[in-house]
């Protein structure tokens, strides 16, 4: 005979549940909200391709054949920018998670903002000044686009993951309450 699951695992599902759906929304917006900045500047501000733009990012990891691949280094471009989407919402559901007074200092929209006022230039110091001159070799360069990064990042990368790991799921009543923010379930 087998024994019925402990009433802890049902708990476990619920937050695991929970966890990867603020994780797939953050990702999942961030990626779009991003993208979708990312290439209305470079075409309409820049004067740019939109093929340009992600061939560029490629190029971060392929090198100056990142620029000459076509459709197929576009989509590389493309991935790269969503997997980066999913590494940043992931470490800030770490911290979400890990952290109750950033849960409390999210619970209000002006405290998703704050947040964001920091995540999002620490993400951009982060990717400018460590990860792409780790991997394309090349020195960061503090022009005016770079600036524009900076302060981008605030509304187009922080502010939508901040505010999809802080806002509830659609779980059940009793889920939702047992994962609030400040809920003794994540301490």
């Amino acid at each position: 005979m087998v024994s019925p699951d402990p009433p802890e695992s049902g708990i476990f599902r619920a937050m695991m549940r929970d966890a990867v759906s603020r994780l797939v929304r953050a990702w999942l917006v961030t990626a779009i909200v991003d993208g979708v900045f990312s290439s209305a500047l470079v075409v309409f501000a820049y004067r740019s391709k939109l093929t340009r733009l992600w061939q560029g990012v490629a190029s971060v990891l392929l090198g100056p054949a990142g620029f000459e691949g076509g459709v197929r280094t576009t989509l590389v471009g493309l991935l790269l920018h969503c997997g980066v989407a999913l590494g940043w919402s992931a470490v800030f559901l770490a911290l979400y998670l890990s952290w109750p007074r950033l849960r409390r200092a999210v619970a209000s929209p002006g405290g998703v903002l704050g947040v964001a006022a920091l995540y999002g230039p620490a993400i951009w110091l982060v990717m400018s000044v460590a990860v792409i001159p780790l991997f394309s070799g090349r020195p960061p360069a503090l022009t005016f686009r770079w600036w524009v990064q900076l302060v981008g990042h605030i509304p187009f990368v922080a502010v939508p993951i901040v505010a999809m790991i802080s806002r509830p799921t659609g779980g059940s009543a009793r889920d939702a309450a047992a994962l609030a923010p400040g809920a003794q379930a994540w301490r």
